[in-house]
């Protein structure tokens, strides 16, 4: 493979993430509407896939340092693309929470694998820079994803826009099938006995390396998940923004997020992944606490709530391809299993705030707008001292060279 042709697969296999959460949402006060659904059984449907992405990684990741990441990706993007396909013609909400929980645990396979690409073909720090290259792709399609989902929700339904997921799912199935080739040179014959499975969560658990980058994960996620299970019904139905222009907020953050990779590539040349998650942490902190004082404050504007998003952004543009080639860099033999953890953990953060948003969403903005800033708070004490202390730690050299 050639080093575009991995971007690329990469680019796919990571934004598969972004498509299917971003491109439906301007749909999802539609879609509560048409099924006769409350809204927290509206966010149940991103809530389930986000909780089965997370547990599904938790098995994907030794499967596939056992079996390799092509068959693992082919299998979990097949279930993907028929899950998705299942979800677009959804008869009830219930049916519909069943498909895209399903949905997840298709998507978790081709998000673990990436990651673990990453670590099969690069040493820590190449890593990061060809993820903050990938992660650039996936925000062009997190920018693109909201546009035409609220293109789509205006101009069809919701059904279309699940649709066009499914569509995503297949056309990166047949990429993965056509043009990439195997990563992993040494299968694990081991990787899947339990014995061994606990013995390496036990082993990345307790490496400090591995905590200080996940950690870091959780939060600055913690803060975007926020936006995207809440936003959609703080900017349409409280602030009466169209679905059009909602995604059109959606994609400026993404934007944002773009400017963050490049910067974060550039700040590689010369310096450390640590180093570069303090800077991003700047950012991170001045989003979210403009946002959290602005509605403090009174001030209830599309612009005050869009331009703290789009500065949060670049700095979650910067912790990503940091935190991702971050947490699986200790572990050449089990990148799989790592990314996995480092998935999961993730996903559980996500699906804790789902459940605490569904309780708390009052017809208000403070339940956004506070949690960003609340996350943004913990991304900057993470990045400061347990990335400053434990997340420079380099493997020498690359496991394989890339034509």
């Amino acid at each position: 493979m050639t080093p575009s042709t991995v971007v690329l697969v990469l680019t796919l296999l990571l934004g598969i993430q972004p498509v299917t959460t971003d491109l439906y949402l301007p749909a999802l006060p539609d879609l509560a509407t048409s099924l006769n659904a409350p809204m927290s059984a509206a966010q149940l449907t991103l809530s389930a896939l986000i909780i089965c992405f997370g547990v599904a990684q938790l098995a994907w990741g030794p499967l596939s340092d056992r079996f390799g990441r092509r068959p693992i990706l082919l299998t979990g993007l097949a279930l993907y693309t028929v899950a998705g396909l299942g979800a677009a013609l959804s008869p009830s909400i219930a049916w519909l929470v069943g498909w895209r929980a399903l949905q997840g645990v298709g998507m978790a396979a081709s998000v673990a694998c990436g990651r673990s690409i990453v670590r099969d073909l690069y040493e820590p720090r190449e890593g990061a820079r060809v993820m903050s290259r990938a992660l650039g792709g996936l925000g062009l399609l997190a920018m693109l994803s909201p546009l035409l989902g609220g293109w789509i929700a205006q101009h069809a339904n919701w059904h279309a826009a699940l649709g066009a997921v499914s569509v995503f799912g297949a056309v990166t199935l047949a990429v993965v099938a056509l043009r990439f080739q195997e990563s992993l040179h040494r299968r694990n014959a081991r990787a899947t006995e339990l014995r061994h499975v606990a013995g390496n969560w036990q082993r990345i658990l307790a490496n400090p390396t591995f905590i200080a980058w996940t950690a870091l994960q959780c939060a600055t996620w913690g803060g975007l998940f926020t936006m995207l299970a809440s936003s959609s019904f703080v900017f349409i139905e409280v602030m009466g923004t169209s679905q059009l222009a909602y995604g059109a907020v959606l994609a400026g953050s993404s934007a944002a997020y773009i400017a963050g990779t490049f910067v974060c590539r550039f700040m590689l040349r010369d310096g450390d992944a640590s180093r570069a998650v303090r800077f991003g942490a700047l950012f991170t902190l001045a989003g979210g606490l403009l946002l959290a004082g602005l509605s403090l404050a009174g001030v209830r504007s599309v612009w005050a709530m869009a331009l703290p998003f789009m500065v949060y952004n670049v700095g979650h543009g910067i912790h990503q391809p940091c935190g991702q080639a971050g947490a699986v860099s200790p572990f050449p033999d089990s990148a799989g299993t790592a990314a996995s953890l480092s998935g999961f953990a993730m996903m559980a953060t996500a699906f804790v705030i789902g459940i605490v948003l569904g309780r708390v969403m009052n017809g208000t903005v403070f339940p956004l707008t506070l949690g960003v800033g609340g996350f943004s708070v913990c991304v900057a004490v993470i990045a400061w001292t347990l990335v400053r202390k434990h997340g420079d730690r380099r493997v020498p050299g690359p496991r394989v060279q890339v034509a």
